[in-house]
């Protein structure tokens, strides 16, 4: 296990670009890419010649919109808006997703590791207060060679990683010191509803590892004297219609073998969109007394941070 880096200059990945990690970093990602196995799907395809596995990206990232957004969680919209960059694919399948247009539609763009440092500056210059990749898991190599450019050319706010939560050991660990502010999604308790409605092998044990391993890196979410994140986990969970994602297996797991402290964000947005209406359960609504059940579920298993 590598050495966390809480002491580090703050956003990290400036300690790492001054001593001349972050550069290799990038190497290392990079050659990930030539038998890709950047995600937990581990398709082997050559994506540095353009291959295409399940996230149908190839050697550059794809990116659906750059924007100031203030519809994310408190600590990172602040006053200024979070730095959002939506990249197109997705390495979860989600049968219920509301932005299948981007992640399984394919709505977005082709961009160059300049083009999307281009994007970062653009959105600090517009006072975004973090840069808030979403979707990254499939397309962390092209991040990190953005990163770089980024910031050697100025890019001096946090990182936020924006997740669906089934992300690689391996591929977390570069970017150990590089995001400031993990937010991956616990979605599922049961192993065999993660594969029937994101079509994926085993989510929660991916996903409670990665959440340990985001966890181990950031710590408990810190926020400044304006509430705005610094550093830290949040943790989102959708509840789902009939307790299909199982809220009381995952506040336990976040109590118990992460922290109490843990800042969660229980969220009850769902509604049947894309292909869940062709499902007895996934195509009602969520009712809110299953939303106030699942809050009330978090409260007793002893998480104490929620998102307001």
């Amino acid at each position: 296990m590598t050495e966390s880096h809480t002491d580090r200059t703050w956003p990290g990945y400036l300690a790492l670009l001054d001593d001349g990690t972050l550069e290799k970093r990038v190497e290392q990602a990079l050659q990930m890419l030539s038998s890709c196995r950047v995600c937990p799907r581990g398709c082997d395809v050559d994506r540095l010649h353009d291959e295409r596995g399940e996230c149908r990206t190839g050697r550059w990232a794809e990116v659906s919109s750059a924007q100031l957004h203030f519809g994310e969680e408190p600590p990172l919209v602040g006053r200024g808006g979070s730095g959002t960059i939506f990249f197109t694919h997705c390495n979860l399948v989600c049968t219920y997703c509301q932005n299948h247009d981007i992640s399984q539609g394919g709505d977005g763009r082709r961009v160059s590791a300049k083009a999307l440092a281009r994007a970062m500056l653009r959105l600090q210059e517009a006072g975004a207060h973090n840069i808030n990749f979403v979707s990254p898991s499939h397309v962390v190599p092209q991040i990190l060679e953005a990163v770089l450019s980024a910031a050697r050319e100025g890019l001096r706010i946090p990182l936020v990683y924006n997740t669906g939560g089934y992300d690689a050991l391996a591929t977390l660990r570069l970017l150990d010191g590089v995001v400031d502010i993990y937010m991956p999604d616990a979605k599922y308790a049961d192993a065999d509803v993660g594969l029937r409605y994101s079509g994926v092998e085993a989510y929660p044990a991916v996903n409670r590892a990665a959440i340990v391993e985001m966890h181990r890196q950031v710590g408990d979410l810190q926020v400044d004297d304006a509430g705005v994140a610094r550093r830290g986990l949040l943790v989102r969970h959708l509840v789902l219609p009939g307790d299909l994602a199982g809220t009381r297996s995952v506040m336990r797991f976040l109590a118990k073998q992460v922290s109490a402290s843990t800042y969660v964000n229980v969220m009850a947005q769902y509604r049947p969109c894309f292909r869940a209406a062709e499902d007895v359960v996934m195509g009602r609504p969520l009712r809110w007394t299953e939303y106030q059940r699942a809050v009330q579920v978090a409260r007793a298993e002893g998480l104490r941070r929620f998102a307001r």
